[in-house]
């Protein structure tokens, strides 16, 4: 699965967001049906697209998909070009381990088994093709809202089918079954391994944040329906586990972009519950005046801005990548927010040059978008690793790693298991 980045906005009411227009445009809990079951390796005890993403570390080539999060294959494609400005935009209403051989069933299969459910005839992928997403129902209490990544475009160029630059649909490798990192439910360390999931795959460019059918040429016509999609997704965790008491809501490289905007769309839905939000592998975007409307017009995104009060002032210019959390967490102070990052993310520094600004010193921007989050009253955890991979949370990779003798898994686990809020973690030779 692939995808990733930026915005645009309107009011809506936010349950209505999260439900109505989930309900409506992507099918809602009727239209949604279950296509297939796979047992995962362990068992434990509306109208947008989105685009999945494999969780994958990126090298630094700037090849594979970059903005990537995944939970199938561990590779992803870079995206390539920028910020294309003509706009014809409409607005639209509103790893790795083999994969076990599916069987049609229907709805509500044992905990540890993924189901893929059809989101319903008006969610798609940007080709037009259908939108699924994946449920593993497990303890009730606890869920996880995951959103993948990989790839964003915004141009001609990026957004043409064949052009690798992200996914344009689902399909069976989107099938979370036997990844790893927080998808590996066998591991005892695995702080979520008794969690429910719902993940949503990522298929639109739009980074889950589009609700627009934009036309590139004459001959490329792209359906930007990430919201939807992932608003369908959401839809149907709040019909299947109503009474959560502790949800997470995390995304790898596009879906890091989006996570804290569901997260605080999941506290108007669950006001009660404990909310955290985990942004992976995509830190080091700032905002942007310029490319914030600019994308943002493209994909529609600034009409799906939540009618929170603390959004009332702000124009498109203002909607990006940082403020995803700093007005999630103005909304609702009581959301914790994590982010984690590579110090030289070849993916991020790829996009980085796609969107037109300089992220030479990756880490220093990083470090600049934290500072503004903090300074406008929203504490967050980071978690900052010297090199050049792309993502974590997808991969076993997040069991080993270690920086300034903080294991990544001991910082993670603490962020969830407790009411820390301003944890951080930082490399001090981050070239390495």
């Amino acid at each position: 699965m692939r995808k990733h980045l930026f915005f645009v906005i309107t009011r809506f009411g936010i349950l209505l967001i999260a439900l109505g227009l989930v309900a409506s445009s992507c099918g809602g809990d009727t239209a949604n049906t279950t296509i297939s079951t796979t047992t995962s390796a362990s068992t434990p005890t509306t109208d947008t697209s989105t685009t999945s993403v494999p969780l994958t570390t990126t090298t630094t080539e700037a090849t594979a998909d970059a903005d990537d999060t995944d939970t199938s294959a561990d590779t992803d494609t870079a995206d390539t070009d920028n910020t294309d400005t003509d706009t014809d935009n409409t607005a639209t209403d509103t790893n790795e381990p083999d994969t076990p051989a599916t069987t049609s069933t229907a709805p509500g299969a044992a905990a540890g088994t993924w189901e893929q459910v059809a989101g319903g005839e008006d969610c798609k992928c940007a080709d037009g093709s259908d939108y699924n997403y994946w449920v593993r129902p497990a303890d009730p209490e606890k869920v996880v809202f995951y959103l993948e990544g990989g790839g964003a475009c915004f141009s001609a160029d990026t957004c043409a089918f064949d052009s690798g630059t992200y996914s344009v649909t689902t399909d069976e490798s989107d099938n979370p079954t036997g990844a790893g990192g927080i998808f590996d439910f066998s591991n005892p360390e695995n702080p979520l391994a008794n969690s429910s999931f719902v993940a949503a795959p990522y298929c639109t460019g739009d980074v889950h944040i589009g609700n627009n059918t934009q036309n590139y040429s004459d001959t490329l016509t792209v359906y930007h329906n990430g919201f939807a999609n992932a608003s369908a997704a959401l839809a149907e965790l709040h019909e299947r586990f109503p009474d959560a008491k502790e949800i997470v809501v995390a995304g790898s490289s596009a879906g890091a972009v989006a996570a804290p905007l569901f997260g605080g769309l999941v506290g108007d839905l669950y006001p009660d519950a404990k909310i955290s939000v985990i942004a992976d592998a995509a830190g080091a975007y700032p905002s942007n005046p310029l490319i914030n409307s600019t994308i943002g017009n493209l994909w529609g995104s600034f009409s799906i801005l939540p009618d929170w009060p603390v959004n009332a002032e702000l124009v498109a210019e203002d909607w990006g990548v940082p403020e995803m959390i700093i007005q999630a967490g103005r909304h609702n102070p009581n959301i914790r927010f994590a982010r984690f990052d590579n110090a030289f993310d070849a993916t991020q520094l790829t996009f980085a040059a796609l969107a037109g600004f300089d992220a030479t010193n990756m880490d220093e921007l990083i470090k600049e978008n934290e500072r503004k989050i903090e300074a406008a009253g929203v504490p967050v955890s980071n978690y900052l690793a010297p090199g050049t991979d792309h993502t974590i949370l997808g991969r076993n990779e997040m069991y080993a790693l270690e920086v300034s003798e903080v294991p990544f898994i001991d910082w993670i686990t603490t962020f969830l298991s407790t009411d820390n809020t301003d944890t951080d973690v930082a490399c001090v030779e981050c070239r390495a």
